[in-house]
């Protein structure tokens, strides 16, 4: 068993899914619950994030087979987006690829964002999907998907620790200390994004690449 695939697989979450970035907009969205209501709004997000990526990790494969889509061409697909998603992370924001107004006026007036918006799409988004995927597709083997399922479990974990500690964390970073954050995940994200771009064109085309 190689542990570095799966500390890679979990660095790419932490990256793409940016917890810490994520810590306004969850204090944000749940200024109007009380301090059980908030860690109940944790617990239920960092749950509903688990479920869609164990879910992804033993579809995705499938999802590719039942359009006929080849791994490199959604390595190549997936690869761009992370790159887009990561350009914005590096601009300090969270990007209209994530949330858009209309979603944001929509999450206004839930009573409950533990899903929707905040599970999917600002955590469980297209990126994350995308990566989940083409690391499931990449690694086939039974104990590579329970190894990656335990990963997505641990980071389910670790995230919903850092949302109870969000307004602590919030106060200590600042908005600014939090922006520097977003953005050396970014910077990472954009790296992870080149390099399945990078795979994805040499499956593609071998010759090319050499």
């Amino acid at each position: 068993m190689d542990l570095t695939i799966y500390v890679k697989f979990f660095l790419g979450l932490v990256a793409i899914i940016n917890p810490v970035g994520l810590l306004p907009v969850f204090v944000s969205l749940t200024s109007h619950q009380t301090e059980l209501e908030r860690n109940q709004t944790a617990k239920n997000a960092n749950l509903a994030v688990v479920i869609i990526l164990l879910v992804t990790i033993v579809a995705g494969q499938h999802i590719l087979n039942m359009f006929s889509i080849s791994l490199s061409a959604f390595r190549i697909a997936g690869g761009a987006l992370i790159a887009i998603i990561a350009m914005s992370m590096l601009q300090g924001k969270l990007g209209e690829v994530k949330r858009n107004q209309e979603e944001d006026r929509e999450a206004s007036g839930m009573e409950s964002v533990a899903v929707v918006p905040l599970a999917l799409p600002l955590m469980a988004g297209p990126g994350a999907i995308s990566s989940v995927i083409v690391s499931a597709a990449q690694h086939k083997t039974l104990t590579d998907l329970i190894g990656m399922s335990i990963t997505v479990i641990i980071f389910g974990l670790t995230s919903f620790a850092l949302f109870r500690m969000a307004p602590v964390i919030f106060k200590l970073l600042g908005k600014t200390g939090i922006n520097v954050i977003t953005r050396l995940m970014g910077l990472l994200m954009l790296s992870i994004g080149i390099e399945v771009i990078a795979a994805g064109f040499k499956g593609l085309f071998p010759t090319l690449v050499g």
